[in-house]
């Protein structure tokens, strides 16, 4: 029912819990039961003792013992009185065996019975009944001389438990305050501590970065030197080129008038070479076609040789032979002459022949010349 009523789940419950507890951590055991029963006592069902009776009917119900009298409740509801009687209002209680019986103090009032499941039951409800029926006629009257000394010295008593309970709070409350002092200054010291630790290893990073840094000047000073002094020698060696470079363009600019002039002797002997080969081919040309014709006039020669033996076989013709003799004698001279021009060609050809040997000696001349200019 009290969950239904504030209709909270769980887990809210749960928080709700840890808050309460947490707000009345430091009080003591006596006042968490007092304050618990201020509130537990206004819930409907507070000291009530629960009994199954029975009507006169038999219907089954629940008889209700508290503080303040009795109750009738329906089977299905134990929160919802549906008769109350009241100590005030009730003027006997009684029970013959199951059998219990409500006198109220109007005496017209019709008496309540009820039926118990057993005897032992009864004596129970009557002893309950009787003992808070007690304690609320006690509450009604005025306290004795004792009972005000009882509740004046609790008064005291619960008033020095108070002075001691918040001098308790204040010494804890220090203790908390000074173990918290403790811990931050622990805590600040471990971060005191860190933060040192952490200085030294950036110093001791930086030493390391600056030894580093030192070492590295060194060796880009030594890269610097080194860097210098190949420069220098690149310089001398480009200087050296620049000369070298200037040495071979001269001897390239004197070879080249040199080569000029070689070739230019070149092809005057070339064009002399071609015009002596030209000359050549001609002369052969003529010694071959000399050799055509000396060829002919042999054939001829021949020729005449033959007819000449057949007119000597013949004796009666003197006079032709005579004739054709003379003929002959011309053809021999012809052939004379023919031989003649023939052995001059020849002799030409020859001196043809020397004339283009000595045209390769000079051109050997000149390519040994050219090979020792290059």
């Amino acid at each position: 029912r009290v969950l239904e009523q504030h209709k909270l789940n769980k887990d809210q419950w749960e928080e709700r819990i840890q808050v309460w507890h947490e707000e009345h951590r430091g009080m003591i055991r006596e006042d968490a039961v007092l304050e618990y029963l201020k509130i537990a006592q206004d819930l409907e069902m507070y000291g009530v003792n629960y009994f199954s009776i029975k009507n006169k009917k038999g219907s089954e119900l629940w008889l209700g013992v508290d503080a303040l009298g009795l109750n009738i409740y329906e089977q299905n509801d134990r929160l919802t009185p549906k008769i109350g009687f009241p100590w005030s209002e009730i003027r006997n209680i009684s029970f013959n065996d199951k059998k219990f019986v409500i006198k109220p103090i109007d005496k017209k009032a019709p008496d309540f019975v009820f039926y118990a499941p057993r005897l032992r039951i009864n004596k129970r409800i009557l002893a309950l009944c009787m003992g808070n029926h007690e304690l609320y006629m006690r509450r009604r009257k005025p306290d004795t001389i004792e009972v005000q000394q009882m509740k004046a010295q609790a008064r005291e008593e619960k008033h020095q438990k108070q002075m001691e309970r918040a001098l308790l709070e204040n010494e804890k409350k220090k203790r908390e305050l000074a173990e918290k002092e403790k811990e931050k200054i622990e805590r600040e010291k471990e971060e005191l501590m860190e933060r040192l630790k952490q200085i030294e290893e950036q110093t001791k990073k930086a030493q390391q970065e600056l030894e580093e840094q030192t070492r590295r000047a060194l060796e880009l000073e030594q890269e610097r030197k080194r860097a210098q002094e190949e420069a220098e020698k690149l310089a001398k060696e480009r200087r050296e080129a620049e000369e070298a470079k200037e040495a071979l363009l001269r001897a390239s600019h004197d070879q080249q008038k040199t080569q000029e002039q070689l070739a230019a002797e070149m092809a005057e002997l070339t064009a002399r070479i071609t015009q002596l080969e030209l000359a050549r081919q001609k002369k052969e040309s003529e010694a071959q076609e000399w050799q055509h014709k000396a060829q002919r006039v042999q054939e001829d020669l021949e020729k005449t040789k033959e007819e000449l033996k057949t007119a000597m076989s013949t004796p009666h013709v003197t006079e032709p032979m005579h004739s054709e003799n003379e003929h002959d004698d011309e053809q021999d001279e012809n052939a004379a002459e023919a031989s003649a021009e023939l052995r001059s060609e020849a002799t030409i050809k020859d001196r043809s022949e020397e004339e283009r040997t000595t045209e390769a000696e000079k051109n050997e001349r000149v390519q040994k010349h050219l090979k020792v200019r290059s």
